[in-house]
């Protein structure tokens, strides 16, 4: 049927307005989305150049090597070593169960560390490295390498990790590392970047952690190439972090050694300070324990022996124990009666045995009483009943003060654990701490370092140094950073009458050289170092007048921790003092026979820097000696790591 030529004209026009109007629709839309193209391509091709560039490219920390330990003459303390680890991949291992058991049929496994990697993958990513095995040898690498292709996602790696090749000998000092914890990101305001690396180490205790800032260093960052599920594929560029500060200690690592022998198989503390410098050249706490131990995580059962050690080796008593400073503290005593004028050198008290405040007795260490006594020979023979008398004259306030001249009851600014201020009492701190009145009978049992008083054997050293030295000499452990010399802690002199310090310097000298002296059989023949002294008992119970009637019970019979301490503190050589010594042994019994030997001993071998000669000891001893200077040398030759890294 043939069309209408109209209609098909009309068709025809109305086709094409169509197509022109869709025609127009499309070349509008064309032309929009050339003009965004350009937009974006040309106007903005710069940001998403950089947007781009960001979700392409991660930007990943490099931990930095942690600052090197050394003793003042280069010895290496604490170190990083290469440690070979063995990590996992979850999402190359595809069965993580079955590559784990393989693995273990090549290496060993500890299943701590086991479990700890387990749970570290279920925290983390599927595409980060997780560390099965630390510290493994070079053996157990070489095995894991060889099968590579059977073990999907193990990769050997190396790393750094810090090593104390000294030991225990630096434990309390130095103290050590470990994995940052929660609870350690939690005690941070701002967390640093770097603390997040897994498996880094901070400094927990010690040293390392008291100057974690220094020995950190600043971390690195490498630009890597990552895939959709941030996986990495390649590394870009790498700047590396700037290594921590290295640290000169003031401690001669050779005293030390021998400090930490010389305590052996005792609870016990010691501490060295240089009396010119304040450097402390040996600080020892015993027993002690090996460190390495806590750096990788200590086990529950090594963490449990040293938990339940009746000896505490975790306590670091050198500044961390205080005791009643017993009679040692009587040069205290003296030292605040001569300056507050009430006493004399040549005043004389008489000493029956014991010394009555009010209705109550205070018995003298000497049953039947020393007699007619003056500072001297009060210093020399230890008479308590002197030093209550010119006590009350003096009041507490005064001995206080002056304990606080002489370093006691003041917390010394050292970089390590849980130093203590200790406890120099007064009326004031007595009534706001107990809500009573100060007693007489407070300030006699004060003067000769019981009751109230408490003190480290840091402190004692270095009241010592300062009696000795008549300055405010102020102990210091770090002695460079990086090689740049630290304050010295010489100090200025004291306000103290340095007649009057000569007084208690000579009383101290008798105590070590004239027969009649507590210390005698302890004393330095070498005429060139004699030393000058004061032994130190101080009680840990109460004695009953029902036991002091029927006779007080000796030491040796008594369980061991009901003994009293032994203290012993000296200077030498006594006409140009060099060297302090303080010596506490917990429940050691008498300072005399328990603490002052090994105070001879320690001194002896800072003057002779090494075994003295069996000359400087007196004759009746030398047998003895030699026998322990050889057993004390083959112990040390025992537990001495060979090393190869110490620097002059």
């Amino acid at each position: 049927m043939k069309r209408n030529p109209k209609e098909l004209e009309y068709t025809h026009r109305q086709v094409s307005r169509r197509a022109l109007f869709v025609g127009g629709l499309q070349a509008a839309f064309v032309g929009g989305l050339a003009m965004r193209m350009r937009y974006m391509q040309v106007d903005q091709a710069d940001e998403f150049r950089l947007l781009a560039e960001e979700n392409r490219i991660n930007i990943r920390l490099i931990a930095p090597a942690r600052g090197e330990l050394f003793d003042r003459n280069g010895k290496i303390l604490g170190q990083n070593t290469p440690s070979y680890r063995i990590i996992i991949v979850r999402e190359d291992a595809g069965d993580v169960e079955k590559v784990i058991s393989d693995l273990s049929k090549l290496i060993y496994l500890d299943p701590e560390d086991l479990e700890r990697a387990r749970a570290e993958m279920r925290r983390a990513p599927a595409f980060l490295p997780i560390t099965l095995a630390d510290q493994v040898t070079w053996e157990e690498i070489s095995k894991v390498a060889v099968n590579a292709p059977s073990l999907p996602g193990i990769t050997p790696e190396v790393g750094l990790a810090r090593h104390y090749p000294q030991m225990g000998d630096f434990a309390h000092v130095i103290g050590y590392v470990g994995p940052v914890s929660d609870y350690d990101l939690s005690q941070m305001e701002d967390p640093e970047p770097v603390l997040r690396i897994p498996r880094f180490q901070i400094g927990k205790v010690g040293l390392e952690a008291k100057r974690e800032g220094l020995l950190r260093g600043r971390a690195g960052a490498k630009r890597v190439e990552v895939n959709a599920g941030g996986r990495v594929m390649r590394e870009l560029s790498r700047r590396e972090g700037d290594a921590g500060a290295d640290l000169q200690l003031s401690v001669d690592a050779d005293l030390q050694q021998y400090t930490q022998a010389r305590l052996e198989g005792e609870s016990a503390s010691a501490v060295v300070i240089d009396c010119e410098t304040g450097d402390l050249r040996a600080i020892v706490s015993a027993p002690s324990f090996d460190p390495n131990l806590f750096v990788r995580g200590i086990s529950v059962a090594d963490y449990k022996r040293l938990t339940d050690d009746p000896y505490r080796p975790l306590a670091n008593k050198s500044v961390q124990g205080t005791y009643p400073p017993g009679s040692t503290f009587k040069m205290v005593t003296a030292l605040a009666a001569l300056e507050a004028g009430v006493v004399g050198p040549g005043d004389t008290s008489y000493c029956p045995g014991f010394h009555k405040v009010g209705n109550r007795r205070f018995h003298c260490w000497k049953r039947g009483g020393h007699g007619t006594v003056d500072l001297l020979l009060s210093l020399k023979r230890s008479c308590d009943v002197y030093y209550y008398d010119v006590a009350v004259k003096t009041g507490i306030d005064n001995i206080s003060a002056m304990a606080n001249k002489l370093g006691l009851g003041v917390r010394h600014d050292l970089p390590m654990s849980a130093v203590r201020r200790g406890l120099t009492p007064t009326q004031a701190w007595k009534e706001r701490v107990h809500g009573e009145g100060w007693l007489v009978g407070d300030t006699a049992n004060s003067s000769i370092g019981q009751g109230f008083m408490l003190a480290s054997p840091l402190q004692l050293a270095v009241m010592s140094a300062r009696i000795a030295t008549g300055r405010a000499v102020t102990p210091r452990l770090v002695k460079s950073i990086d090689g740049v010399e630290q304050p010295s802690g010489a100090g200025e002199p004291l306000d103290i009458n340095e007649r009057n310090l000569r007084y208690i310097r000579n009383a101290m000298y008798a105590v070590s050289n004239d027969r009649r002296g507590t210390a005698y059989r302890s004393r330095i023949i070498e005429d060139a170092y004699r030393m000058a002294g004061k032994t130190g008992t101080s009680q840990v119970r109460n004695i009953t007048k029902a036991e002091r009637a029927a006779g007080v019970i000796r030491n040796k019979d008594l369980p061991w921790e009901r003994r009293d301490h032994a203290l012993f503190v000296c200077y030498a050589p006594f006409d140009k003092p060099k060297y302090a010594v303080a010596v506490v042994v917990e429940h050691g019994g008498g300072g005399s026979k328990a603490a002052a030997p090994v105070a001879r001993d320690v001194m002896l071998q800072a003057l002779y820097k090494g075994n003295p000669p069996l000359e400087a000891y007196p004759s009746k001893d030398r047998e003895r000696i030699k026998e322990q200077q050889e057993r004390l040398d083959q112990l040390r030759d025992r537990v001495t790591p060979s090393d190869g890294n110490d620097r002059a």
